[in-house]
């Protein structure tokens, strides 16, 4: 899976992932992260997710990280704002009506180019990618955020019966990908309602992950 994969499936509108309304789990937990008013949330692989507008009506200062110019552009036309567009770093830094987005490679965003990060939003990031780069994925995230807390949502399914993204990630797996670095407590799992694509069985789960106290290992 490369670039060119997520390219296409926005090109063709083939974007089954997008909720179009903000996330239950979200909604209900948010307020568990312990944001201050007006810090910044990064939301990387972002699409054109409208809990980013959700964020910032809770005061955050939201920033997305999507690689799509297209997901990019749509989130802004859905909501009727027009964004100004600057360069940032290796990437390009959309902004409009209190939302930020840097399209690109998220792997190119530094913490220079990033800034500060009071919290990540992790909704659609570490599902999309496969396994052999989610580690690589939650290092750096936690690089350039100096280990921000997170609220990170995973599916549970039978890998077997459905090709992803999104891909299942157990709770092994966000321990392999996070526990290095994060305490990780998993706060609600629901059943996708449907399950995916109508026929396989699914399990969402919001886990809250923080940096332990005083330094000791998580």
């Amino acid at each position: 899976m490369d670039a060119n994969f997520w390219h296409d499936r926005w090109q063709k509108g083939q974007t089954g992932f997008h909720e179009g309304r903000a996330n239950g789990l979200l909604t209900r937990h948010w307020e568990a992260i312990g944001l201050p008013p007006g810090a910044t949330v990064l939301v990387p692989l972002c699409g054109k997710s409208v809990d980013m507008w959700w964020l910032r009506d809770r005061g955050a200062r939201v920033i997305g990280a999507e690689l799509s110019e297209k997901a990019v552009a749509r989130f802004f036309d859905e909501a009727g704002v027009t964004p100004t567009r600057v360069p940032a770093g290796a990437l390009t830094r959309w902004e409009g009506d209190g939302v930020a987005i840097l399209e690109g490679d998220v792997f190119d965003l530094d913490a220079r180019t990033l800034g500060p990060v009071g919290a990540v939003y992790d909704r659609a990031a570490l599902v999309a990618l496969p396994q052999p780069l989610r580690r690589r994925y939650a290092a750096h995230i936690a690089g350039i955020t100096g280990a921000a807390p997170q609220m990170l949502i995973t599916f549970a399914y039978d890998q077997a019966a459905m090709d992803g993204p999104p891909f299942s990630v157990d709770a092994a797996e966000v321990a392999a990908c996070h526990g290095g670095t994060y305490a990780c407590a998993a706060l609600e799992t629901r059943d996708v309602a449907g399950g995916f694509r109508g026929r396989v069985a699914a399990s969402e789960t919001l886990w809250h992950l923080t940096r332990p106290a005083d330094g000791a290992a998580p």
